[in-house]
């Protein structure tokens, strides 16, 4: 197993592009330099793009995590009631950021299963919740929750909506102003193939006039946005390599176009999960709601996690397994970002070959592959 060339089909850190890494490398530069300024403005520009959106913008040095924390401490406050919808492992994250900074309620539906709507609709009428949270992508179950409608609930009923877009934005469909989002937030690491450790978030004027600093010095959301819009700066020193590579992920997703990578990834997903279906394999979440960007299987019969030590160390195969009360149960794929069709064949060749190896022999050599093969 090479670490400098593998199959790196995880659902993040996903794999970078060379250009992306040579970013990286260039000369230090001065982060109050009006070349430095240059860069944020580009990443401004782009980051309306990413959003698609007419509102606020801005970039944290820090991982989703602390976009997390950035938009729920600068937002609420204790004694400030949050319907927290929950039905996996980064959802019940937020349900504990939220623990330190408002008084949350959870709403928590079973793991693979999408919130019923009904009942987010009657938590609302019910409870006066002056804020919604949701994870619009739960990786930790290749889940896509309907954050469209559960917007427009959020809007009938004066509800803030504030939403972990980590793994959905930049390569399945997210439009926050058009779904009446107000806080969206994104990770450098996911669908824009970058370095870990950058936090971007679109903030709607609602919630941009409801910000406070009351929480964090360092997270201050307000001053990132103004010191971005204004003088194309930032408030406090940012990791400029990082900015450099997340810069040059940005021009890429611009020269693909966010269309064809959302389609891009839409196809990779229907591969993967047709593939799965073709060697037996039975899908993780409610099907309806599967998502384009990380697929779930439940592992077979006398198979479990060893499988992804074995299509590391003999195939270059990284995969990603579970977590919690699904840890040895199900894996996942990632299939977002800059992935692309010939690596997912390969990757359906090394999991028909581990799965074989292991004892798993309840379907034709090849038909996972073929499946990829016939979406190409």
């Amino acid at each position: 197993m090479d670490l400098e060339n593998n199959l790196f089909m995880l659902p993040g850190p996903v794999k970078m592009h060379p250009r992306v890494l040579a970013a990286m490398a260039k000369p230090a530069m001065a982060h109050r330099s009006a070349e430095f300024k240059a860069v944020n403005k580009e990443i401004k520009e782009l980051l309306y793009y990413l959003f698609q959106t007419k509102q606020h913008v801005t970039i944290l040095s820090g991982s989703g995590t602390a976009g997390l924390d950035a938009a729920i401490g600068n937002l609420l406050r204790k004694g400030d009631k949050v319907l927290n919808i929950t039905n996996g492992k980064f959802s019940e994250r937020f349900n504990l950021v939220c623990k330190i900074f408002a008084d949350p309620t959870e709403y928590a539906v079973e793991w693979g299963k999408a919130p019923d709507l009904d009942e987010v609709a009657r938590l609302l009428e019910e409870n006066e919740f002056k804020a919604v949270t949701l994870c619009h992508n739960e990786t930790s179950t290749a889940l896509t929750n309907p954050a469209k409608e559960i917007g427009a609930l959020c809007k009938k009923h004066g509800a803030l909506l504030i939403m972990d877009g980590i793994t959905s934005v930049g390569s399945i469909e997210v439009r926050p102003d058009e779904w009446g989002v107000d806080i969206c937030l994104m990770g450098s690491q996911k669908c824009i193939a970058a370095p870990a450790g950058l936090a971007g978030l679109c903030v709607s004027e609602r919630a941009y006039g409801m910000l406070h600093n009351e929480a964090s010095y360092y997270l201050d959301l307000k001053a990132h946005i103004d010191k971005l819009e204004e003088k194309n700066d930032t408030p406090w020193t940012p990791a400029v390599p990082l900015y450099l590579a997340f810069l040059e992920a940005l021009r890429m997703l611009k020269e693909e176009g966010l269309e064809n990578r959302i389609a891009r990834c839409h196809r990779l997903a229907e591969a993967t999960r047709a593939a799965e279906a073709a060697m037996g394999l039975r899908l993780f979440p409610d099907p309806k709601y599967a998502s384009d960007t990380v697929t779930g299987a439940w592992y077979p019969e006398g198979v479990g996690d060893d499988i992804r030590g074995l299509l590391r160390d003999e195939y270059g195969l990284f995969i990603a397994g579970a977590q919690a009360h699904v840890k040895g149960k199900m894996f996942r794929i990632g299939h977002m970002g800059i992935a692309q069709f010939t690596e997912l064949a390969a990757t359906f060749a090394a999991l028909e070959a581990g799965l074989y190896k292991k004892g798993y022999k309840d379907f034709e050599l090849g038909a996972g592959v073929a499946e990829v093969v016939k979406r190409m």
